[in-house]
C-alpha cells in the first residue's frame, strides 16, 4: 500500500521541487535522479504486485476525498478565470457545470455510497504502471537535454523551464492515480488533471497558436470531463456504487448504457478520436517532448484504457456497435490524411490517432481476441511512436527542420539518428513488429465476429498506413552514400532515451509471448471467467522471431563490407551522366541538372482540408444514431 501511495505521490513532490529551483543546473541533476527514481519505483511496484495483484481502500479516504475537492474548486477557478480573461466563455461555462455538479453529488448522495476498493492493480493496471513510468521518465531526461537547445534556437520564447519540468511530473503522478484508480470520483479528478497538464504545456509558447490551440484542447477535454461528471452521478445514484470493478459486472439496461455512452464519450475525447481530434493536432505547437508524454505514450491511452475496462459492457450493444464505428472511421480517415503530411509531427498526430481508432475498434468489439490485440496494440504503439516522437525533436535540432522532404540527409548528418528513425518507423508497420503482429490478431478477432465492414477498414486502414510510412523511410536512405558529416554530437540526456526506447521496440518483438502468457491470458480468462486461448501458436511465434533474428544479422554481416576501403564505389545510376556527386547529372541536352527527389502526398486526394469536414459529419451522425439507439432501449 505504502509502495502505490510513493509511486503516486513522488512525482507530485518532485513537480513542486523543480518549480522552486531556479537554477537550471541543480533543476536538471533533480529532474535526471528523479526520472531514475521513478523509473526504479515503477518496476518494484510492477514487479511486487504484478503476480497476485491488489486491490484496497486507502487509509483517511474521507480526508483524501476533501483534499481533491478542494483541489478540483482550485482548478476550476483557474479555468473560469483564465477563460474569461481570454474570452473563451465556453471554457469557463464548461468547467463551472461539471465542477457544479460534483460538488452537488458530493454534498448530496455521495456520502451514502459505500466504496470497498479505491485502488486496484492488476495484470492491465501493471501495464499502463509500466508504460506511464519507464517511458514518461525517459522523457523527463530527454527534455533536460531537448530544452536547453530549444530555447538558443527559439529566442523569441521566453524561458519556464521551471514551470515546464513541473508540469511534466505533475502529469506522470495524475497518470498514476488514473490508471490505478477503481473510485470513480479519484479517477475522475486524474482525468481533470492531465485535461490541465495538456492545457498547459500546449500554451507553453504563449504565443497566439499556441494559446488558441490550448484552449481548444481544454475545451475538448472538458466536454469530455462533463460527460464524465454526469456518468458519475448516474452510476452513484441509480446504482449505488462508484467503483469501476462493481460497474464492469453489472448487467448492460439502459440506464447503465446512458452512463457508459458518455464514459465513452469522455474516453473519445481524451483519445481523440474524430470529432473530437482538432485538439490533438494543434498540440503539435508544444515543445517536444510534451509531445511525446501527453500526445503519444501516456494522456491519450487514458482514454483506451478506460474504454479496455468498460469492454464487457461494450460488446454486441448499441454503445459497443457506436465505438466500434467512430473507431473505424477515425482509423481509416486519419491514415488517409496523414498521407498528404509532409511536417514530421503531424504526419505522428495523424497516426496516433489512426492507432488509437483501431484500439477503439478492438475496445468496442469486446471479444477475448480483440482486447488481446488491444492490450498489445497499447504497448507496442506507446514505445515505437514516443521513440519516434523523441527522435523528430533530435532531427530538427539536428537538420534545423521537421520537413520529411528535408530528411534524405539525415544519413550524412548522424547516421546514428537515423538508424533509430528506421527502428521506430519499422516498428509501427513492418514484420515482425509488434504493430503488424497486434493488427493481424485483430484482423482474426474482426473475422469472427462477423465484423466484414470493419475488416475491409482494417485492410484499407494498413494499406494507407504503409504508404505514408514508406515514404518517410524511403528518405531517410535515399542519400546515405558519401562522407558522414556529422553537425554535432547527441548529449547524452537525448541519446540515451532514445537509445533504450529503440532497444525496447526491438526487445518488445521477442518478448510479446511472455506478456501473452504472463498478461494478457490472465488477465482476459478472470475478465471473463473463460480460459482465454493465445490467437498466435507457437509456430507462429518461431517464424516471427526467426524474422527479428534475421533483420539483426542481416547488418552485422555487412560489417566486413563497409570496412574495406579497396571496394569497387558505383556512381548511382540517373537519367543521364552522372557528375559523379550523386548529386547532380549531364541530361541529352548537355545541360547539368540537379537531382531532386521528392515523395508524392496527394494533398487534392487526402488532404486534411478534403476529409476533415465530411469526416466530421459522419462520425457525428454515427454519435447521433447511438443516442437514437439508447432512447429506443428505454422505449422497449
Amino acid at each position: 500500500m505504502s509502495d502505490i501511495s510513493t509511486l503516486i505521490l513522488f512525482p507530485l513532490i518532485v513537480s513542486v521541487i523543480v518549480y522552486l529551483v531556479k537554477s537550471d543546473s541543480i533543476r536538471n541533476v533533480i529532474v535526471r535522479i528523479s526520472a531514475f527514481i521513478t523509473a526504479a519505483l515503477t518496476l518494484f511496484v510492477t514487479l511486487h504486485y504484478f503476480q497476485d495483484g491488489i486491490a484496497l481502500s486507502l487509509p483517511g479516504e474521507s480526508v483524501i476525498d476533501s483534499v481533491i475537492t478542494v483541489i478540483e474548486i482550485f482548478i476550476a477557478v483557474y479555468i473560469i478565470t483564465a477563460g474569461i480573461k481570454n474570452k473563451k466563455y465556453i471554457v469557463s461555462v464548461f468547467a463551472f457545470l461539471q465542477t457544479t455538479l460534483m460538488l452537488w453529488f458530493d454534498y448530496t448522495y455521495k456520502h451514502q455510497i459505500k466504496i470497498g476498493t479505491d485502488i486496484v492493480f492488476d495484470k492491465l493496471s501493471g501495464i499502463m504502471v509500466l508504460i506511464v513510468g519507464v517511458i514518461g521518465s525517459l522523457i523527463c531526461l530527454y527534455a533536460v537535454g531537448y530544452m536547453k537547445w530549444y530555447h538558443v534556437q527559439h529566442s523569441e520564447y521566453k524561458a519556464r523551464k521551471p514551470f515546464f519540468f513541473a508540469v511534466l511530473f505533475l502529469f506522470l503522478s495524475a497518470m498514476f492515480g488514473l490508471v490505478l484508480s477503481n473510485n470513480l470520483i479519484w479517477m475522475y479528478f486524474c482525468w481533470e488533471v492531465t485535461s490541465l497538464s495538456s492545457y498547459l504545456l500546449i500554451g507553453y509558447t504563449k504565443t497566439e497558436e499556441a494559446k488558441n490551440n490550448s484552449f481548444l484542447a481544454l475545451f475538448i477535454n472538458l466536454g469530455g470531463g462533463l460527460a464524465f461528471a454526469v456518468a458519475i452521478v448516474i452510476i452513484g445514484i441509480r446504482y449505488n456504487t462508484l467503483e469501476l470493478s462493481v460497474l464492469t459486472q453489472l448487467k448492460p439496461e439502459p440506464a447503465l448504457l446512458v452512463a457508459v455512452f458518455l464514459l465513452c464519450i469522455a474516453a473519445l475525447t481524451k483519445s481523440a478520436q474524430i470529432p473530437f481530434s482538432s485538439w490533438l493536432l494543434g498540440a503539435m505547437v508544444a515543445p517536444t517532448p510534451s509531445s511525446a508524454l501527453l500526445h503519444s505514450a501516456t494522456m491519450v491511452k487514458a482514454g483506451v484504457y478506460l474504454l479496455i475496462r468498460l469492454a464487457p459492457l461494450l460488446g454486441k450493444t448499441s454503445v459497443g456497435r457506436t465505438v466500434t464505428i467512430l473507431g473505424a472511421v477515425t482509423f481509416l480517415m486519419s491514415a488517409l490524411m496523414a498521407i498528404s503530411q509532409k511536417d514530421a509531427k503531424k504526419i505522428l498526430a495523424y497516426s496516433t490517432i489512426s492507432n488509437l481508432g483501431l484500439i477503439v475498434i478492438c475496445a468496442g468489439i469486446g471479444t477475448q481476441e480483440s482486447l488481446w490485440a488491444a492490450i498489445l496494440l497499447v504497448i507496442f504503439h506507446s514505445v515505437s511512436k514516443s521513440l519516434l516522437f523523441l527522435c523528430v525533436g533530435s532531427i530538427e535540432h539536428q537538420i534545423g527542420s521537421r520537413n520529411v522532404e528535408d530528411m534524405d540527409i539525415l544519413m550524412k548528418v548522424s547516421r546514428k539518428l537515423s538508424l533509430y528513425m528506421i527502428i521506430g518507423i519499422a516498428g509501427m508497420f513492418l514484420a515482425p513488429f509488434g504493430m503488424l503482429i497486434s493488427k493481424w490478431v485483430a484482423m482474426k478477432a474482426f473475422i469472427d465476429s462477423n465484423n466484414i465492414l470493419i475488416v475491409i477498414t482494417l485492410a484499407y486502414g494498413s494499406a494507407a498506413t504503409m504508404f505514408y510510412w514508406t515514404k518517410w523511410m524511403g528518405k531517410l536512405v535515399s542519400n546515405a552514400s558519401g562522407k558522414k558529416k556529422e553537425k554535432h554530437k547527441f548529449r547524452t540526456d537525448e541519446e540515451l532515451p532514445i537509445f533504450i526506447q529503440a532497444v525496447l521496440v526491438v526487445v518488445s518483438c521477442f518478448v510479446f509471448p511472455l506478456i501473452s502468457k504472463y498478461a494478457l491470458v490472465p488477465y482476459l480468462t478472470s475478465l471473463f471467467g473463460t480460459k482465454t486461448l493465445i490467437p498466435i501458436g507457437a509456430s507462429d511465434v518461431q517464424i516471427m522471431l526467426i524474422m527479428l533474428s534475421m533483420l539483426l544479422i542481416l547488418p552485422i554481416s555487412f560489417i566486413p563490407l563497409y570496412r574495406n576501403n579497396n571496394r569497387r564505389m558505383v556512381p548511382i545510376y540517373m537519367a543521364g551522366e552522372n557528375t559523379g556527386d550523386n548529386k547532380s547529372f549531364v541530361g541529352a541536352t548537355g545541360v547539368k541538372r540537379k537531382v531532386e527527389l521528392r515523395n508524392w502526398y496527394m494533398e487534392d486526394y487526402f488532404g486534411s482540408d478534403k476529409l476533415t469536414f465530411w469526416t466530421n459529419v459522419v462520425s457525428i451522425g454515427v454519435i447521433c444514431v447511438g443516442i437514437i439507439l439508447l432512447i429506443g432501449g428505454f422505449a422497449k
